[in-house]
């Protein structure tokens, strides 16, 4: 039988726009008593879109935190109670100008699970069409975004060639069946 930890007392000490974070004390399963700060997330969706077999869409935008501009694949936070496979059809229009057919999620993975309980779901999303509106993406207002489909042969050698150094990017490229 699993042990787990309970909480014995807590607070928030910020609650953002996208994530919240709590000082919590708890009693760990080792009958010890600690103090955490976990990063809570409604958890999120990466998406892997593919417009024709054999290619990936992959989004460039610049990321204030480490001040660069990355390639990386698509992803967002999903609303509160949104469906995964609904936001991951939702960021794939937002963020590519692509609507999909269908999603197949193809992982699910704790990003940090050291101090953050988000979830990120990996979707496959193919059946692609352009949307009806015009065919750019719609970025939020924290984004800049250039899209652009990428060969596997590509994506393979940008990774290799620390190209690509999103970590949620290399573990979804991972996640795709090479026979695309």
């Amino acid at each position: 039988m699993t042990k787990t930890g309970r909480q014995l007392s807590g607070e928030t000490v910020y609650d953002g726009k996208i994530f919240r974070v709590e000082r919590d004390r708890v009693r760990l399963p080792n009958g010890r008593e600690a103090t955490l700060e976990i990063v809570r997330h409604r958890g999120s969706v990466v998406l892997l879109p593919i417009p024709e077999p054999g290619r990936v869409i992959l989004v460039r935008q610049y990321r204030y935190a480490v001040g660069e501009h990355l390639w990386e694949l698509a992803a967002g936070s999903l609303e509160p109670g949104e469906d995964p496979a609904e936001g991951a059809a939702r960021e794939c229009e937002e963020e590519t100008g692509w609507v999909p057919a269908d999603a197949e999620l193809v992982g699910r993975f704790y990003p940090t699970p050291g101090y953050c309980d988000e979830l990120m779901n990996f979707y496959r999303l193919t059946g692609l069409a352009r949307r009806t509106e015009g065919t750019a993406a719609i970025p939020d207002d924290d984004e800049d975004l250039e899209v652009r489909s990428f060969t596997l042969e590509e994506l393979t050698q940008m990774v290799r060639a620390g190209e690509i150094r999103d970590l949620k990017t290399a573990v979804g490229l991972g996640l795709l069946d090479r026979t695309l």
